[in-house]
């Protein structure tokens, strides 16, 4: 990258928050928000958009090779897999900026979504990824070598972990490697604490404070490698959100997977920004499975009350909890699909 292109990536690249997680980080306001689900585990086509969440139709998502039909093409639409990716472009004024957050699990779904979508990750000026996990991570490969990006993780994103299911044979996860990150040429900045990136009008997290009695973490059969054996990793410390602060609305809340729990990490970005108002909570909040499920009713009395004007859970959030929120919250919440696009203006 070279000239202005270089100037906006620098001022996408993190830097320390203002202020200890006692007092409230100076998060600027936006006047909107716009975030695009590149990567989900659904894509629908029917779906129909509100004024605010643009859908897209199976009709007009990209067209391929097809030998069996006449003229040897038809409509993909869009990929869907177990993993999650999302583009989020904040403005302020006339000037935009735009982050990828998280990539998806196979290396060529987020980029091939966001072909068919007529969207260009070459105005992408800085990666974020919410942790470690592979379906957040994979799709990395198609970002590699088009231009250097500033990429935020927290340091232990590179744990080595294992899932250890009693009765079957444990399996290893891929791994994230730093050194071949760095090779395609992204600059890898590791934090724990919040970091403020894009002129102080987004936040990241850094580690989540667990504050509520049921969000406790993953299941024994979660396992990290600690340098001398495999250990339970309940907390996976490295999972982080993203965060707007939209205006005279509220804040905009983005997770990953949410392993810090969901109602943690909203509590969480309020305490940091100081700000008591969640306009719009969207990515994956894990609560599927029946390791998850038992904490399904808490979670839904806490995001109830939290009040949310849009609600959007995707990837892991599972199809009981989805269920719940929709009956608990029917005007807030909206089904996710690859290739959803929100718009959250103040």
């Amino acid at each position: 990258m070279c000239g202005g292109a270089s100037r906006e990536a620098a001022a996408a690249a993190p830097r320390p928050a203002v202020g200890s997680a006692v007092d409230p980080i100076a998060l600027e306001p936006v006047d909107e928000v716009v975030i695009t689900t590149l990567v989900d585990n659904s894509f629908d086509g029917l779906l129909v958009g509100t004024e605010r969440v643009r859908r897209a139709a199976a009709w007009s998502t990209g067209v391929v090779t097809a030998a069996q039909f006449e003229g040897g093409r038809t409509i993909a639409g869009l990929r869907a897999e177990h993993g999650f990716s999302a583009l989020v472009t904040v403005r302020r004024g006339v000037t935009t900026t735009s982050l990828l957050f998280d990539t998806g699990v196979s290396p060529d779904g987020m980029v091939e979504n966001a072909s068919r979508l007529g969207i260009d990750l070459g105005a992408v000026q800085g990666v974020v990824l919410s942790h470690g996990h592979f379906d957040h991570a994979g799709g990395l490969a198609g970002l590699a070598r088009r231009r250097s990006l500033p990429m935020t993780v927290h340091p232990l994103i590179w744990s080595r972990r294992r899932l250890a299911v009693p009765g079957a044979e444990p399996v290893e996860l891929p791994t994230l490697s730093r050194r071949a990150l760095e090779g395609e040429g992204f600059s890898v900045i590791e934090r724990r604490q919040p970091s403020l990136l894009v002129d102080g009008s987004v936040l990241i997290t850094g580690e989540i404070d667990r504050t509520t009695d049921y969000e406790n973490g993953m299941p024994p059969s979660h396992q990290a490698w600690d340098g001398v054996g495999w250990q339970h990793d309940p907390l996976v410390l490295d999972d982080q959100a993203l965060v707007v602060h939209v205006r005279g609305r509220g804040l905009v809340v983005l997770t990953g997977c949410g392993h810090g729990g969901a109602v943690n990490t909203v509590r969480h970005a309020m305490r940091l920004t100081g700000v008591d108002r969640l306009h719009a909570l969207l990515g994956g909040l894990h609560l599927g499975g029946p390791a998850f499920e038992p904490i399904i009713p808490p979670t839904v009395r806490a995001l109830t009350d939290l009040a949310p004007d849009l609600l959007a859970p995707g990837h892991c959030t599972g199809w009981r909890a989805q269920h719940a929120l929709e009956a608990a919250l029917p005007d807030a919440w909206v089904a996710s699909s690859s290739g959803t696009r929100y718009s959250l203006a103040a």
